[in-house]
C-alpha cells in the first residue's frame, strides 16, 4: 500500500510494500543512514548503502547524488529506509529532484519511540520481521 506524502516524492510504502516491491525487482533499497548506524544498530542485505548525512557532525553527504544515481537504474523505484522515516523523505525528495521515483518507507528501520524514549518497540524494519542482520 502506498499512500501519497507530498509532491515532493512519490510517496510513502509501508515496510512491507517496499520488501515486497524488492523482492519482484521493481525497486532498489537504499538505506540512507549513516555507515555508523548500519555498523552498530543492523543492516538489511542487499540493501545499498548511499548515506544522507555523514557521521559525525551529521553532515549531508556530498556525494549523495552520484552515488544515488549510480545505484538506481532508469525507469526503476527506489525505497528509502533511515532510522525512523524522517530522514528518508529528505533523502527521497532530493531523488526526485534528480528524476528517480522515490519512497519513503514508512516506521524506518527501528520504529517510533515507545514510552520509555526508546526504538526497536513499536513498527519499524526490525520489528515487523523483515530481514536483516547485524555485525
Amino acid at each position: 500500500m502506498t499512500t501519497p506524502h507530498s509532491p515532493a516524492y512519490a510517496g510513502d510504502v509501508t515496510p512491507e510494500q517496499a520488501w515486497q516491491w524488492v523482492q519482484e525487482g521493481a525497486a532498489v533499497l537504499i538505506d540512507v543512514r549513516t555507515d555508523a548506524e548500519r555498523a552498530w544498530v543492523g543492516f538489511v542485505p542487499g540493501a545499498v548503502a548511499v548515506a544522507w548525512k555523514q557521521w559525525p557532525g551529521m553532515a549531508l553527504n556530498p556525494a549523495f547524488d552520484d552515488q544515488l544515481r549510480a545505484a538506481v537504474p532508469a525507469g526503476m523505484k527506489a525505497v528509502l529506509l533511515c532510522r525512523s522515516g524522517v530522514r528518508s523523505v529528505a533523502a527521497a525528495e532530493r531523488a526526485t529532484q534528480l528524476g528517480v521515483a522515490a519512497y519513503n518507507i514508512l516506521e524506518g528501520f527501528e520504529g517510533g519511540l515507545d514510552e520509555h524514549g526508546q526504538r526497536g518497540q513499536r513498527g519499524g524494519w526490525r520489528q515487523r520481521g523483515l530481514p536483516w542482520q547485524q555485525g
